[in-house]
């Protein structure tokens, strides 16, 4: 009996450290974090990328690293995006002088491929350049509403990034990330014409996009602390 409970009480302990080496193994593979940075607009009202309309962003996200080549991140963004016509050196544009802000609340998933050994060692140097992809969902908010129309899109989030380990268990990384949407009224200008008149119009075949550039800062979970 004796050497029974001997052997049940080694079987209890091989299983229980095997269960808490899985978990620590997972724990590794688990990052959390959060950034600051700006979303900026590009549509009717600004057709290219402008410096001078960036608005304040952040984001939290959750990062699965299954392996060293890929990482899976579930993020939530929000932000400010806004633009005018007077900034414009077009005549026609100046002429129409129109301007918008809108608030985005941004849920999605993306894909990261690092393109070196990105490896979550204690002494490791790590650091590696990343391109991403995904699917997300937007909802955006103008200040000015002048249509009926739905405030919500599909996105596709895409872009490239750096990340580098600067102590274990802390992370830092910069992206530049572009949401390419499905909706021409972020700025509150598009759609079919509803007037004859060409100042109150924008251009249907060019939907809003919108970037996002930031700054991040994030935490590897290493080890499960038991109670």
């Amino acid at each position: 009996m004796k050497q029974l409970r001997v052997r049940f009480l080694l079987i209890l302990l091989l299983f229980t450290s095997s269960v808490f080496t899985g978990f620590e193994t997972i724990a590794q593979k688990i990052e959390i974090g959060g950034g600051l940075g700006v979303f900026n607009y590009k549509g009717d009202i600004s057709p290219s990328f402008k410096l001078r309309f960036v608005k304040p962003a952040g984001s939290l996200f959750f990062r699965y690293n299954p392996n060293h080549a890929l990482s899976l991140r579930a993020e939530v963004a929000a932000g400010l995006v806004g633009a005018s016509d007077q900034n414009s050196k077009d005549p026609f544009q100046k002429a129409r002088n129109m301007s918008f802000r809108s608030r985005i609340t941004e849920v999605s998933t993306v894909a990261e491929y690092n393109f070196l050994d990105y490896q979550e060692k204690r002494y490791a140097v790590n650091w590696t350049p990343y391109v991403f992809g995904g699917i997300g969902y937007s909802k955006f908010k103008p200040d000015v509403v002048t249509d009926n129309y739905k405030t919500n899109t599909f996105v596709i989030p895409y872009g490239v990034g750096i990340k580098y380990q600067i102590k274990r268990p802390w992370n830092i990384g910069l992206e530049y990330g572009t949401r390419k949407t499905y909706s021409d009224y972020i700025d509150n200008l598009g759609g079919d014409p509803k007037n004859n008149d060409k100042l109150q119009q924008g251009d249907p075949s060019r939907k809003d996009t919108y970037y996002y550039i930031r700054l991040s800062v994030s935490y590897t979970f290493y080890r499960i602390i038991c109670p």
